[in-house]
């Protein structure tokens, strides 16, 4: 237990048997009625005499049906059969216990999950007891609420709960994280919670500063590798400031510290590895379709992907291991080349060497194919993905102003997104295809959709970075409104407003 009323919550609530019940009193016999037999005398152990009380009888009734057990000759209770002292996955599933440490072997004969010893418990003083229950709401509230609307998997293959959360109970730092998510989560709806999710925000902060392995990498020496909890750390304090809302560019030191480890170093735990690197891969494009300063490591040239991250079933978001991102990345440099000769007033601004690469581009995504499963949420939800690539890629290279061919592209985007219900996963994945398809709407028939599809992603997920999207996304519609040319870059846009943010 750490100091400043740092109290860590078990996994599962501990069923703790009961203490025997009361005692019974011995009592006298009753007295016999005339013309019966005495019963036998009962032996007694001596006692002081008190001549000035009765003895005290036993009430008539029905007799003891067992006997009262007889004390041992040390004067102790005979043990239990089970004990208190198991590992926490034991005593959940009320099994004998070895109690071989740091895992018991009854977990490891029976391939499940040994979450460790319980932390032996003293008297706590009631704000302390208090803080204990708010973080195993905030526990509890990661675990059933806040993990299922991070990602396309809401069942058990969920990589927050699967992959992180075990590495967290073995990990305070990386626990500190997750309360601090949960209660960011929780407090943006309740204030009350702001207080202790603060807490752990400091305390999550406070053991990476301290992380010797961190501070070596930091300093440029990689002689050791960077744990994969701290790691995972870093993440999740990235998305604590999606999920704040935050608008001043607080998420950067997360997503530096995870792009350095990415380059730098490789997990030795290969489901984590993919985990990793699909995650920060997935926010590393995504911040370039909002600032003018953050360029995807896709484009790095000497970028070495891992070989178990190359076509994979599936992933727990979209774009990243399937491909679809390179284009991404590619119009993102269009955007780049475009916006400097704007700036340079070249004639024209785009150039035949520019649009030689975006017909490349066109072919590449016309030949993409999906690799989620046909006929799920999934499948339909990348295909939105897809068009909003092509929607991304004629919004860079069309003038800034009303084309059928972008009508076309949002219409077509529009009606993938009617077939994702409300409460699919998908909408965890939606504020970047909404955001795209809003900052390409010029006909005000079509946004009417794209602020209810708003609507929607926010009542599913209640992350707090919806909110300046859509508000980002309302600018750019009155620049069209008004002719304004300048709708084209809403990046430039988002810097004029003072706002750094993920449409992640």
């Amino acid at each position: 237990m750490e100091d400043g009323g740092d109290v860590m919550p078990k996994v599962e609530e501990l069923d703790d048997d009961d203490d025997a019940g009361p005692a019974i009193k011995s009592s006298e016999p009753p007295t016999p009625t005339s013309g019966a037999m005495p019963p036998p005398p009962v032996e007694r152990t001596p006692t002081a005499v008190n001549n000035n009380n009765p003895t005290v009888r036993r009430p008539r009734g029905r007799p003891r049906k067992h006997p009262l057990p007889v004390p041992s000759a040390s004067g102790h209770k005979a043990t239990k059969g089970r004990s208190k002292t198991g590992c926490i996955t034991c005593r959940r599933r009320k099994k004998k216990c070895d109690e071989t440490k740091p895992e018991c072997l009854n977990c490891q004969k029976n391939a499940v999950l040994c979450e460790g010893y319980p932390e032996k418990t003293v008297w706590q003083p009631g704000k302390q007891r208090s803080e204990e229950e708010v973080d195993r709401q905030f526990l509890d509230h990661f675990v059933y609420t806040v993990s299922r609307i991070l990602t396309l998997f809401n069942d058990d293959s969920n990589p927050f709960k699967e992959i992180l959360l075990p590495m967290a109970i073995r990990h305070r730092g990386l626990m500190h994280s997750l309360l601090c998510l949960s209660g960011s989560h929780l407090a943006s709806r309740d204030p009350k919670y702001f207080e202790r999710q603060n807490h752990h925000f400091v305390a999550a902060i406070s053991h990476l500063r301290t992380d010797k392995k961190m501070s070596s990498q930091a300093s440029g020496n990689p002689a050791e590798l960077v744990d994969d909890p701290t790691v995972a750390s870093t993440l999740v304090l990235c998305l604590n400031s999606i999920c704040k809302g935050e608008t001043s560019g607080e998420y950067r030191p997360h997503m530096d510290a995870a792009r350095h480890l990415v380059l730098n170093q490789q997990s030795k735990n290969q489901q984590f590895g993919q985990f990793l690197f699909e995650f920060f891969m997935y926010h590393d494009v995504l911040n370039s379709l909002t600032a003018l300063d953050r360029r995807p490591l896709m484009l790095t040239e000497d970028l070495v992907i891992p070989e178990f991250i190359i076509q994979p079933a599936a992933g727990a978001l979209l774009g990243v291991l399937d491909g679809l991102f390179g284009f991404i990345s590619k119009i993102t440099r269009l955007r780049d080349n475009i916006r400097t000769r704007k700036e340079q007033r070249l004639d024209p601004a785009v150039d035949y060497v520019t649009l030689s690469d975006a017909v490349q581009i066109d072919s590449g995504i016309r030949s993409w194919v999906s690799n989620q499963p046909e006929g799920c949420f999934r499948h339909t939800a990348a295909l939105l993905y897809r068009q909003c690539t092509w929607v991304y890629l004629y919004r860079t290279i069309q003038p800034s102003r009303p084309s059928p061919k972008i009508a076309g592209a949002v219409d077509e985007g529009l009606e993938y997104l009617r077939q994702l219900p409300p409460d699919s996963a998908t909408q965890s994945v939606m504020l970047m295809p909404l955001f795209m398809l809003g900052c390409a709407a010029f006909d005000a028939e079509q946004r009417p959709e794209i602020s209810k599809g708003f609507d929607s992603i926010k009542n599913y997920s209640n992350l707090g970075n919806i909110g300046p999207a859509r508000l980002v996304v309302e600018r750019v519609w009155h620049l069209m409104d008004t002719g304004d040319e300048s709708s084209w870059d809403w990046e430039t846009i988002i810097k004029d407003m003072g706002w750094d943010f993920l449409v992640t």
